[in-house]
């Protein structure tokens, strides 16, 4: 089943016009949601407003947007108003210019979107996605909708796009701001350490190898309820988090992975010589 785009828009580069279809990276209905319900009647409760003051509710017809410019002082703005303040949405991702690919720093990554080519955009799309390969660059882009103006990359991805939005400067916390401890690094310590991250190092990443387990023993827990199981869970103890001895803890953590090695080195064994023979 062909995948929905949840937007339109043009590129714009140089006196080019590209237009194109933006599509979801995720799929957000994989997860598993709660709805509130009223334990006496077995009805859903809905949501509503309430008067902070009078403590009466306030239908959305009597309801209005303001801005806090003091505390409990606001000003407020009619929906004519709104739209006049806000950014013009002209669907338009126009490129400002272009850098290399590895001077994006990841924390500015916020979420990623599908770039595919509208009608009669095909063989500009593919220029484009085959430009941005060949000189190792990503392109820095504007992008105006939904009444707001995004920062956005756009890389290639094979002989695609995508289209990621980049977090303003001004919204980014600083590193600074995370309490630190002094601490100094053994040498000794840190051989142990590279030599536990070399044994567990992969030669790629394989995402198929990982699975959410949390939502599947939620959805097992979900589908023994609907069952009219009920359900009682063990309770769990909280992990250890106080390091006693880090050299010990170091060589106790290579000893486990070697046996973990070696285990599964004797369940393969078997495979081998089959296939050997």
């Amino acid at each position: 089943m062909s995948a929905r785009p949840i937007a339109t828009a043009t590129i714009s580069f140089g006196l080019v016009s590209l237009p194109v279809k933006l599509y979801s990276t995720a799929e957000p209905a994989s997860k598993i949601r709660f709805n509130w319900i009223n334990r006496k009647t077995g009805a859903r409760v809905k949501q509503q407003y309430v008067d902070a003051g009078s403590g009466e509710i306030v239908p959305r017809e009597d309801m209005i947007k303001g801005y806090e410019f003091a505390k409990n002082q606001y000003v407020t703005f009619e929906p004519d108003e709104l739209k006049a303040i806000e950014a013009q949405s002209t669907e338009l991702i126009e490129i400002a210019e272009f850098v290399p690919a590895d001077e994006i720093d990841r924390m500015c990554l916020d979420r990623a979107y599908y770039l595919g080519p509208a009608r009669g955009g095909g063989r500009a799309y593919r220029l484009l996605s085959a430009a941005l390969a060949e000189a190792a660059v990503v392109a820095i882009a504007r992008y105006s909708a939904r009444g707001k103006q995004y920062l956005t990359m756009i890389r290639p991805a094979g002989e695609g796009l995508v289209l990621e939005q980049l977090l303003y400067p001004g919204e980014l916390r600083s590193f600074d701001e995370v309490p630190q401890e002094d601490g100094t690094v053994d040498a000794a310590e840190l051989a142990l350490a590279k030599q536990l991250v070399a044994n567990a190092t992969a030669a790629a990443f394989d995402p198929a190898q990982y699975r959410d387990e949390v939502k599947e023993r939620v959805q097992e827990l979900v589908d023994r309820k609907i069952e009219g199981e009920q359900i009682t869970v063990a309770p769990q103890e909280r992990p250890e988090t106080k390091i006693i001895d880090l050299m010990e803890a170091l060589k106790a953590s290579l000893g486990a992975g070697e046996a973990a090695g070696e285990a599964q080195e004797e369940q393969e064994e078997p495979a081998k010589k089959a296939a050997a023979g």
